[in-house]
């Protein structure tokens, strides 16, 4: 069981490094080895996040942003992601199962049609994130967007990843790896907080979770590293059908 877990995570976290997905694969693995379904989401939260911190080294050059929308981005995802792990915490087992299907169907479906959601051509704050560039009223939107995103990333969090790149393209970037890397930034603030509050309510099991991040960190960082050689394409494709199998699966069993 240990192995399974260790390649649940290797491969969770590579998926995560280059389209996300990874919880479609670590969740239902814990669930399935007889994990309590919210210990189970707070364990995958520990699985995933090293593999996280490990991509956005990987993706480090390509980060162009500025340093004030990194401040602003990154408080707004500490304090979603601080809201919905608490709100985990406070979520009973039988409600979370119940709640299980429908959030792993967002998710599918995120994953599914979230690229419809981006704009084809640059507008014209294409540059609102870069170098300091100047305050716009749209803007704010992007921000109560991300905090929405942020919280339910730290309650949840299955297709996360494709919520935010769609709101980086929304706001105007065009550059998909400096998206890459500022979502896995990003990514990392969420989940940071809401562990540090699994952690500190007693919702993670140790025995899997420390295992789950080896192999995830393992997947996360080699995937990342090459990230740019793999046809996008092909990678979706799988954690499409693995995200629609998982949610039927979790649907047919209510």
């Amino acid at each position: 069981m240990i192995v399974l877990l260790f390649l649940a995570a290797a491969i969770g976290g590579g998926l995560n490094a280059v389209a996300g997905g990874g919880s479609f694969l670590t969740l239902p693995a814990l669930i399935f080895s007889g994990v309590s379904p919210v210990v189970a989401n707070a364990t995958s939260t520990l699985a995933l996040w090293p593999a996280s911190i490990s991509s956005t080294f990987a993706y480090r050059g390509d980060i162009k942003t500025s340093k004030r929308w990194l401040l602003i981005l990154g408080i707004t995802s500490v304090a979603g992601g601080l809201a919905g792990a608490q709100l985990l915490v406070r979520t009973s087992d039988s409600s979370f199962l119940r709640l299980l299907p429908w959030l792993m169907l967002v998710a599918a479906v995120t994953f599914t049609f979230g690229n419809k959601l981006r704009p084809k051509t640059a507008d014209t704050g294409s540059h609102r994130f870069e170098h300091g560039g100047a305050w716009h009223p749209s803007m704010l939107g992007i921000v109560l967007i991300q905090l929405a995103i942020a919280a339910y990333g730290g309650y949840f969090g299955g297709g996360m990843g494709i919520m935010m790149l769609a709101t980086l393209a929304l706001a105007g970037m065009t550059n998909i790896h400096e998206m890459n890397g500022l979502k896995a930034l990003l990514g990392v603030s969420i989940n940071g907080l809401a562990l540090l509050t699994f952690v500190l309510s007693g919702a993670i099991q140790w025995k899997y979770g420390l295992t789950m991040a080896a192999g995830g960190i393992l997947g996360g960082y080699s995937t990342a590293a090459f990230a740019r050689r793999l046809d996008p394409r092909y990678v979706r494709t799988f954690v499409i059908v693995v995200g629609w199998g998982m949610t039927i699966y979790f649907f047919a069993r209510k």
